[in-house]
């Protein structure tokens, strides 16, 4: 809710129900065949003016160098084929129109098929279009008839017609093809004239535009239907379910072919099918919807990621607490939650006669630990930051695994400090947040800075004030950004930041929000050094944003091949016959005590063996016959590099330890 103090950081999905793919904004150049990472630094670093490009490059030169995997998928696949460049809708005036028409024309042809079906809406999306209908449900087949009718309608280059009619007329229009859902669209436009687009003198919709001259503008081959999901009319569940079919568009067949390749590889990648071959994590039935369970293997890189985390914000003065799951309902109410956010809240509950309720956020917790004791302007800044688990409602429909959940973990930051301090606060929050981002392999950013918006407290000094911290901690950093003009929440203005993937998408991650709401609403106060009480800035901030979304996010870039200082399992001692089995064990025994996370596995062929390894994607295997026994030695293979050779157990003891330690390939 805008009017809601606290960090929300868990973006809704585009798409509620819908293909793999995700559908994050992208105007990147793709190969016809995959070239493995673009975590690369594609673009100069840019002196922020405000208005330059949004993408920031890390280059931190203190930072460790950082390999993975991925860049090895760079060495080993050429990108032969020619790229072809994916435009936007927002880059693409003809392409935005080709995909608002293609929603017309499908709806037309469903409409021709099944005639007793009724429409709704169908505007265009980020990677092409849908139409929602209140029908029966649909299968493939039925698709694969559809797209043929679609092409029948695009070949006949019928004409789209504007028309503007009386809203009397459209009402007895609609009336006279009783289309009830239209009629329920008519009374929510509150403009007059009511305008209408007719395909030929065949079919028609209340439309606002805009389309292209005719069907023929169309390329045929460039449009593809995806997939039918279910969608409440109006998002709300206790509404009809509708059928809602999706589907892309594009100017030309390259651009479908290298965006259909693009949707293979996220779907290869994605994390909710590697997180069960792989047996990261599971959502249990029993257990209910969007709660994650993180198995072994998970809840190893999890420890991995929560212990760097840590450990950066020790060394950058931060205090680490853990507060608790639940608070009086009274507290709630204080922070504004009850008022504003209860619908995403969990139902009260009755402890001896007083009202608890789950937490939706850590900020009041985080404050109730400044107000424990008067503080002075000397004891700024303070800085707080905990891993807080919060829990938050969700429609079933909505959940989609790691990435949209009921019950995730912050990594969440609270910083209280005075006017003149925002500045290097938010320069100090900016330079963490690239410092651990880089250590997982993100090194390109999409900065926006979201100023005042109509509605705020506050009075104009300390906006200006804030603002301009922001805008100049920006600038220091040398990063570029975009302005998002009255974008900011009620309370303060922000930044956001996203990073990009291995292939080019976009995620929401760090947050960092300046909060002139909740020290007023808690009256939180300082003493000055005149002995007078005033009020502290507060700033909220994440840099991974949750545990679990964060952790979907590096199974899909890394594809479930994590770097080999990331991996759960980083060795796989694999005896040839049973008979090694003793000398495998003591070589896992040596890996262990010095920190290498290793397992023996036997009972099968070595071909099969090794087979497995590689599916389960571990990054280093060590092969044991008769003769490394009898050498004390074992034979390297790489997932990556193939068989390195036989070496000492120490020398691979030592190699896999520094390879770990310091983030490199063995």
């Amino acid at each position: 809710m805008a009017t809601t103090t606290g960090l929300l950081l868990h973006p809704p999905l585009v798409r509620p129900i819908s293909p793999n793919v995700s559908t994050s904004r992208f105007f990147l150049a793709v190969s016809t065949q995959f070239a493995g990472n673009r975590n690369q630094s594609l673009f100069p670093r840019k002196k922020a003016s405000g208005f330059s490009t949004s993408i920031a490059v890390a280059t931190d030169s203190s930072a460790p160098s950082i390999s993975t995997q991925n860049e090895n998928l760079v060495d080993t696949q050429k990108e032969e084929s020619e790229k072809v460049v994916l435009p936007t809708n927002e880059s693409s005036e003809k392409l935005l129109r080709v995909r608002h028409t293609c929603a017309h024309v499908m709806a037309m042809a469903v409409q021709k098929l099944f005639p007793d079906a009724k429409v709704t809406i169908g505007p265009w999306i980020e990677n092409g279009f849908y139409y929602d209908f209140d029908m029966e449900p649909l299968g493939d087949k039925d698709l694969k008839k559809i797209k043929k009718e679609m092409e029948r309608i695009i070949s006949r280059n019928l004409p789209l017609v504007r028309e503007e009619v009386s809203r009397d007329e459209a009402q007895r229009r609609i009336e006279a093809i009783n289309e009830p859902y239209k009629m329920e669209i008519l009374e929510s436009i509150k403009e007059d004239p009511i305008t209408i687009y007719h395909i030929g003198n065949e079919w028609w919709d209340l439309c606002a535009g805009p389309h292209v001259e005719s069907t023929g503008k169309i390329n045929k081959r460039a449009v593809e239907l995806e997939t039918v999901a279910g969608a409440y009319w109006r998002g709300d569940e206790k509404n009809p379910m509708l059928q809602r079919i999706y589907g892309t568009a594009w100017e030309t067949e390259e651009q479908l072919k290298a965006y259909l390749h693009f949707k293979e590889e996220a779907r290869r990648r994605d994390h909710r099918r590697l997180g069960k071959d792989l047996d990261l994590f599971s959502i249990q039935d029993d257990a209910g919807g969007g709660l994650v369970f993180w198995h072994p293997k998970g809840a190893v890189v999890r420890s991995i990621i929560e212990d760097l985390w840590k450990k950066l914000h020790r060394e950058r003065g931060y205090d680490l607490l853990y507060t608790p799951h639940v608070a009086k309902a009274e507290l709630w109410k204080t922070s504004g939650h009850s008022d504003f956010y209860a619908e995403n809240m969990y139902n009260q509950m009755d402890v001896e006669d007083e009202l608890y309720q789950l937490r939706p956020m850590n900020c009041p917790y985080h404050i109730l630990f400044y107000k424990r004791r008067l503080t002075s302007y000397q004891d700024f800044p303070i800085r707080v930051a905990e891993l807080g688990t919060v829990y938050r409602y969700e429609l079933s429909g909505s959940l989609h695994g790691l990435f949209r959940v009921r019950g995730f973990t912050q990594d969440d930051a609270h910083i209280f400090c005075l006017d003149d301090q925002i500045k290097d606060e938010i320069r100090g929050v900016l330079d963490l947040t690239e410092e651990l981002l880089l250590q997982f392999g993100f090194n390109k950013f999409e900065v926006n800075l979201s100023t005042r918006p109509p509605k705020s407290v506050g009075n104009d000094d300390i906006w200006d004030k804030a603002t301009s911290a922001l805008r100049d901690a920006l600038s220091d950093k040398g990063w570029g950004y975009d302005i998002d003009e009255g974008g900011g929440a009620f309370y303060g203005p922000k930044i956001d930041i996203k990073i990009e993937d291995a292939l080019g998408r976009k995620w929401q991650c760090s947050t960092i929000q300046v909060d002139f709401n909740l020290p007023q609403r808690f009256d939180i106060t300082y003493v000055n050094s005149n002995s007078e009480k005033k009020r502290p800035i507060m700033i909220h901030r994440a840099v991974l944003g949750s545990l679990e979304r964060f952790f979907g996010i590096l199974i899909e870039n890394y594809a479930g091949d994590f770097p080999l200082w990331l991996s759960p399992i980083q060795v796989r001692v694999l005896p040839v016959t049973d008979a090694q089995l003793p000398y495998c064990k003591e070589v896992t025994k040596k890996l262990k005590a010095v920190g290498v996370r290793a397992e023996v596995c036997h009972g099968e062929r070595l071909p099969k063996l090794i087979r497995n390894a590689e599916t389960q994607k571990i990054p280093l295997m060590a092969v044991v016959g008769a003769k490394e026994v009898e050498t004390q030695t074992v034979t390297v293979r790489s997932r990556f590099g193939g068989e390195i050779g036989t070496i000492t157990v120490d020398d691979f003891v030592g190699r896999t330890k520094f390879a770990s330690e310091n983030r490199t390939t063995f």
